[in-house]
């Protein structure tokens, strides 16, 4: 992953939304050069395991895995362990599942990068889920809003040792009231303008993001469903 974002593709991963290999391998490919990396999910990796990550990072791309481990300390710990052979660029844990967990997370992720001789991952905490408003907050009885609950899990976060977190747009002006400089922000829910929102439902558009202090925006469908991916991705990186 570039670490001076020396141009503005630098700061773009793309979300391979789908759980065909064949067609996560076609897009990685046309998009080299275009975007930082890729990111992969719960989706892809249920249906593909580790030969469909391995098939899409054996086109050179960084990926990004985003399986959201959450779970007792000791198993997410040693989920992290499992994954690291893989050398992801970035890797997500939930926040939610306490102080413990993302510290033996943090820790067991830059010790396996120094034994197995590889780049040591972004271990970044999701606070909320971008599909998730003050409305479904209160449902869930939890005191507070998207406002005050993100910047606390956030501080939570990097007192705990990790890279950085996955915020909305909405809150990356918060977070960084509250967090160090180094701290880093991935941030999905971003939309070029006059595209569809989805299901997020705490969105902004990429040029906005990045100046209210995202580091890495993380973008799907306005690319993976353009009838030219690599035209959109360029779009996005040149608004920017």
């Amino acid at each position: 992953m570039a670490s001076a974002f020396q141009k503005p593709s630098d700061r773009i991963f793309c979300a391979l939304d789908t759980t065909e290999t064949a067609k996560a391998v076609a897009t990685a490919n046309s998009l080299i050069g275009v975007v930082d990396g890729l990111k992969l999910g719960l989706e892809f990796y249920c249906a593909n395991g580790v030969d469909g990550f391995k098939a899409v990072a054996d086109t050179g791309m960084p990926i990004f895995l985003d399986l959201k481990f959450h779970d007792i300390p000791n198993t997410v710990a040693g989920a992290v362990r499992a994954v690291m052979p893989l050398a992801p660029k970035i890797l997500t844990i939930h926040t939610q599942g306490g102080q413990e967990m993302m510290r033996r997370a943090a820790n067991e992720a830059a010790e396996q990068a120094d034994k197995l001789g590889v780049e040591k991952p972004w271990v970044v905490g999701v606070t909320l889920l971008t599909s998730l408003d003050d409305n479904d907050l209160a449902s869930m009885s939890v005191q507070g809003t998207t406002e005050t609950v993100v910047p606390t899990l956030a501080g939570l976060a990097e007192r705990s040792g990790l890279d950085g977190i996955v915020c909305s747009p909405k809150e990356i002006g918060l977070v960084r009231a509250h967090t160090g400089p180094d701290f880093k922000l991935v941030v999905p829910g971003i939309r070029p303008a006059g595209s569809d929102a989805g299901d997020q439902k705490r969105v902004m558009t990429p040029v906005d993001a990045v100046s209210a202090g995202a580091n890495v925006l993380v973008i799907g469908r306005p690319i993976t469903q353009a009838p030219d991916p690599a035209a959109a991705a360029r779009a996005i990186a040149g608004s920017l």
